[in-house]
């Protein structure tokens, strides 16, 4: 059988590979990018869909717009407008979770042999989604304050790139996020270079203690020019559930026209019911009360996390710890000729029945091998605890 020449340059994800392993008894994972299902407030959204089943079963059982049930872009709105976003209904669409959006943008936007430049390291899902259209991918270095923005700005000028696509709230997987200052200066050299930036957030409702800055979409209104080289992506698959598949994307006026063309040759339209579910959820104020619970839950997992990693691996690690979302970003130093290859380290790690992901696969080109990813998000404190004491076990 003969495939599409675009095929041969992705690969199946490297995570989507590790969870093959993970099916062992009594394996503890920091692997998964997953939401906890214990928070899930499961009751409310239950509520929620016998609510939209009883008063509208028609409308949410039968097809629908392409760009969004009405009641959900206008609850998106608001949502949006409580983090300082100002984004009318008919300014964004709703897509099949966030990714979706990630996968228009790139549909729409992306000949074979665009540049585009994205955070080193960066979110997998979409350096294979990128590569998928025949993206030719650049990587802008990160460090505990986000992207390095003298370092974007010189590849910007240098490649004059197709768009750069970021993580600036509690990255996937660094866990960084990007300073006040570094925002603005990003919204302002779009600006000077006429460059679309793609803002994905999907983790900024996760954190722990102070709110982060202001996304680069609510900056935008206090940046002249800046919204008409901004697309923004958020979902509520980390802060309600990723079962509903729902996410949304806003956009300047003609890429979300072109956006809406491509999504109905794909799905014809996000499904009615789920969006309906949200809809209701959302007008019910259980999103608040149950963003608090997870916040203080993910907050003391991250706390223990970084409180193991120290006692039991000692100067062999080194790692920022993370304010808010869900990820450790971590690097073995190599330290008492102890390993630093992250790879190696996570086989030996399944051995000893706890599971992680090495850091090479973020990276679209020159990966940092000692680098690795530990995610808090579903193991409980007990677990995080008995988990690192493995990990010290695994690395020789």
């Amino acid at each position: 059988m003969q495939f599409a020449d675009r095929l041969q340059n992705v690969e199946t994800s490297a995570i989507r590979e590790l969870f093959k392993l993970l099916g062992k008894p009594g394996i503890i994972s920091f692997a998964g990018g997953f939401p906890d299902p214990a928070l899930f407030d499961a009751e409310g959204i239950a509520q929620a869909s016998a609510a939209v089943l009883a008063n509208h079963p028609g409308p949410v059982l039968q097809y629908g717009a392409t760009e969004g049930y009405g009641p959900l872009r206008e609850g998106i709105s608001t949502f949006m407008a409580g983090k300082g976003s100002t984004v009318a209904p008919d300014g964004l669409i709703v897509t099949t979770g966030s990714q979706q959006a990630l996968d228009l943008i790139g549909k729409c936007l992306i000949s074979p042999g665009d540049k585009v430049i994205v955070e080193a390291p960066t979110f997998l899902a979409t350096i294979q989604c990128f590569r998928l259209y025949g993206a030719h991918i650049i990587g802008a270095p990160v460090d505990a304050d986000g992207v390095d923005v003298d370092k974007l700005e010189a590849l910007i000028e240098e490649h004059q790139p197709k768009l750069v696509y970021l993580i600036p709230t509690f990255s996937n997987p660094s866990g960084a996020t990007l300073s006040l200052a570094r925002r603005k200066r990003i919204l302002e050299i779009a600006v000077r270079t006429q460059t679309l930036v793609v803002e994905d957030d999907p983790y900024g409702e996760l954190y722990f203690d102070a709110a982060p800055p202001p996304s680069l979409l609510a900056l935008s209104d206090s940046v002249p020019g800046s919204r008409e080289w901004l697309a923004h992506a958020g979902s509520f698959s980390k802060i309600l559930s990723p079962g509903l598949r729902v996410g949304w994307m806003v956009a300047p006026p003609e890429l979300l026209a072109k956006a809406v063309m491509c999504k109905q040759f794909s799905d014809a339209h996000t499904s009615n019911l789920t969006q309906a579910i949200c809809a209701q959820y959302l007008t019910m104020n259980r999103l608040g009360p149950t963003l608090a619970v997870v916040r203080q839950t993910y907050a003391e997992r991250a706390r223990v996390m970084a409180q193991c990693l120290t006692r039991e691996l000692g100067e062999a690690i080194a790692f920022n710890a993370p304010q808010g979302g869900m990820f450790f970003w971590a690097r073995l130093t190599g330290a008492n000729g102890q390993s630093a290859d992250a790879a190696a380290f996570a086989k030996r790690a399944i051995e000893k029945l706890v599971a992680f992901v090495p850091g090479a696969p973020f990276y679209a080109h020159d990966p940092d091998i000692a680098t690795l990813r530990l995610s808090f998000a579903t193991a409980d404190v007990a677990k995080i605890d008995e988990g690192i004491s493995r990990l010290k076990l695994a690395l020789v």
